[in-house]
């Protein structure tokens, strides 16, 4: 996988009506697979959606989202991000394929954790990080569109009882064959994210 992939790369949430075959979407997982995890744990678990799947999914997803804007509100701090997760639910609704992301070794956010296990959770959420991100550049050399989300959150209960899967909901990947070339956005100058002890 060469450097072009890393550049090229974008953030899609416009997809083409057109599935992907399931040949594609092993490609894209076994890339995934092929990232470092701390003590080698390989802490992830991918369940794909699609069709009836994936529509189930998403609506319990917009339960949830329900939940947190009429009723019981377990993020109230972060509600200003409720209108962008109605934006990523219908992206998410145009994607042919949903790839959730789960750590086999995570406990819901919701549990008090000890500081041990904290670490243990930061070091697996890391390397889960780099195994998303071999799956979106898989993706791109492919020729596939994707969207990395993590606005599951605000229906986290929702999702976790619909897909009865052990472990901690990450988040999930769109992906499909983009319907869109949007422009490189803007990224921080290196002297604005690195500093120089040599």
């Amino acid at each position: 996988m060469g450097q072009n992939a890393i550049y090229t790369r974008r953030s899609i949430r416009k997809f083409q009506d057109k599935s992907v075959s399931r040949e594609l979407i092993e490609t894209v997982l076994q890339a995934g697979s092929a990232a470092p995890s701390a003590k080698n744990r390989q802490p992830w678990k991918c369940i794909v959606l699609g069709n009836q799947s994936k529509e189930e999914f998403l609506d319990a997803m917009e339960q949830g989202i329900d939940r947190e804007e009429n009723a019981c509100a377990r993020l109230p701090k972060s509600r200003s991000g409720l209108p962008d997760t109605k934006n990523t639910l219908r992206i998410m609704r145009e994607a042919p394929v949903l790839i959730v992301v789960i750590n086999t070794n995570g406990k819901s956010p919701f549990t008090a954790l000890d500081t041990d296990e904290r670490f243990t959770e930061i070091c697996d959420t890391l390397s889960i990080g780099a195994f998303i991100e071999n799956m979106l550049l898989q993706a791109q050399e492919l020729g596939l569109g994707t969207l990395w989300i993590a606005n599951t959150c605000f229906a986290y209960e929702e999702l976790t009882a619909y897909l009865a899967a052990e472990g901690q909901l990450i988040g999930a990947v769109a992906l499909g064959y983009a319907d869109e070339c949007p422009d490189r956005r803007p990224r921080k100058e290196l002297g604005d994210i690195a500093e120089f002890l040599l």
